[in-house]
């Protein structure tokens, strides 16, 4: 074996000693990288452990004395429910049989009030699954039953299942390290980033340091610890802080406040009159361009590296060339896609607009479709930013040698044409 590698050398002219050093350092370094991908993630379940655990604080007193539970539906009166026009009005006494909590087992009479909005009113009927609030004094005698609405737990956990396993199926180890991403990001979101800035902290502080604590873990689970990775952290952090600046700057230019943001005034109902909703709705645009900007960041520079790895004498203007065409087709999709996902959220309001003759003027003069605009474009500019971005990084960060050592590891032959 040995005499047939140096016959290479003789005929080809090219001193291997290099390219075997260069194996021997990748196959240290593959050995290295999988030690600190364990690490990761045994250090990032410990996170996600303490997350799980960790109360928001927000747990008010008056609900001391009082328990959610599942309950099965056993009959129903709707006497005293009355029609008006599309609308139902009154209260629809419920029976119930309770399926958990300290007084599982025990049938009573629940009340659904119901006042006339189809978006927050439910109607039960024998054999519907509901989640309850039973409240109790201190003798755990019960003395109120609100129906609170249907039970959608056990089918959320059967989609969530469907997904686990489908992206498992499809993706393998990597496919339950995104899964990991996934459960963390929920969860940063959920226990540091709404509680956060409900005490006061400034939004787009925190939403700045959860969005790129985010982007560098989800890139690293996805792609480990490679120089894809880190060229697709630098360029989605560096395009993501671009549109957070771009959401700032328009957000006044287009005198749009945060109270344009659904559930925002409930907000200041509920005594937060302190949160600066203008900010959390600049925050919220940053966070949502980042998720998009992170995938096509790491397409482009996953594309990149397998360029680099089935062709090292590619040269870096070739390689930047190369980002650069495959930027434009992912980035036409991309923004069509984010197009669809904001105008989809907005597609009853669209409605509205038309069926009552409303002029085009005063549509994209209107704050809710503005702020639409102002959401969809900076996105856009976002994801536009990507690709030469990810192009430039890549070009410095990957080499020939690389893709060398990597041909040789596969067992590819480097004189295979």
């Amino acid at each position: 074996m040995l005499s047939v590698k140096r016959t290479c050398k003789n005929k080809a002219g090219i001193d291997f000693s290099l390219v075997f050093k260069k194996e021997h350092h990748l196959k240290i370094s593959f050995m290295n990288i999988n030690r600190k991908e364990l690490v990761f993630i045994a250090t990032l379940l410990i996170v996600i452990a303490i997350l799980i655990m960790l109360p928001t604080g927000f747990r008010k007193q008056e609900y001391r004395y009082t328990e959610g539970v599942r309950a099965k539906v056993i009959s129903v009166n709707n006497l005293g429910i009355h029609n008006s026009g599309i609308f139902k009005l009154g209260d629809q006494i419920v029976t119930i049989d309770i399926k958990t909590g300290s007084h599982k087992g025990e049938r009573l009479q629940a009340n659904n009030m119901l006042t006339g909005r189809l978006s927050a009113d439910k109607l039960f009927k024998e054999g519907d699954e509901a989640w309850v609030l039973i409240g109790f004094d201190k003798n755990s005698n019960i003395n109120f039953a609100n129906m609170i609405d249907h039970y959608r737990i056990n089918k959320e956990i059967l989609l969530f299942g469907v997904f686990a396993g489908v992206i498992i199926l499809f993706s393998g180890y990597t496919g339950v390290r995104t899964l990991l991403s996934f459960i963390f990001a929920l969860l940063s979101i959920w226990k540091v980033l709404i509680p956060a800035i409900l005490n006061g902290y400034n939004p787009l502080f925190v939403a700045l340091i959860v969005g790129n604590v985010l982007t560098v873990v989800t890139l690293l689970l996805v792609a480990g610890f490679t120089k894809k990775a880190y060229a697709a952290i630098i360029s989605a952090i560096t395009c993501s802080l671009v549109t957070c600046f771009l959401a700032v700057i328009f957000g006044r230019i287009f005198n749009i406040n945060g109270a344009v943001m659904e559930g925002a005034e409930s907000l200041l109902y509920a005594g937060f009159m302190g949160l600066d909703l203008t900010s959390i709705f600049q925050a919220g645009i940053y966070l949502a361009c980042s998720g998009a900007i992170l995938d096509l960041a790491i397409d482009i520079s996953s594309a990149l590296e397998e360029i680099v790895n089935n062709n090292p004498n590619v040269t870096k203007a070739e390689l930047m060339k190369s980002g650069l065409t495959i930027g434009k087709s992912v980035v036409g999709s991309q923004t069509t896609t984010l197009l669809f996902a904001y105008m989809g959220s907005y597609i009853t309001v669209m409605m509205v607009y038309m069926a009552q003759g409303t002029p085009l003027m005063n549509i994209f003069n209107s704050k809710s479709i503005s702020a639409e605009i102002l959401h969809t474009l900076i996105g856009c500019i976002g994801l536009v930013l990507v690709s030469p971005l990810t192009s430039l990084i890549c070009r410095f960060m990957f080499n020939r040698e690389k893709g060398i050592a990597r041909q040789i590891v596969s067992g590819d032959s480097y004189f295979d044409t």
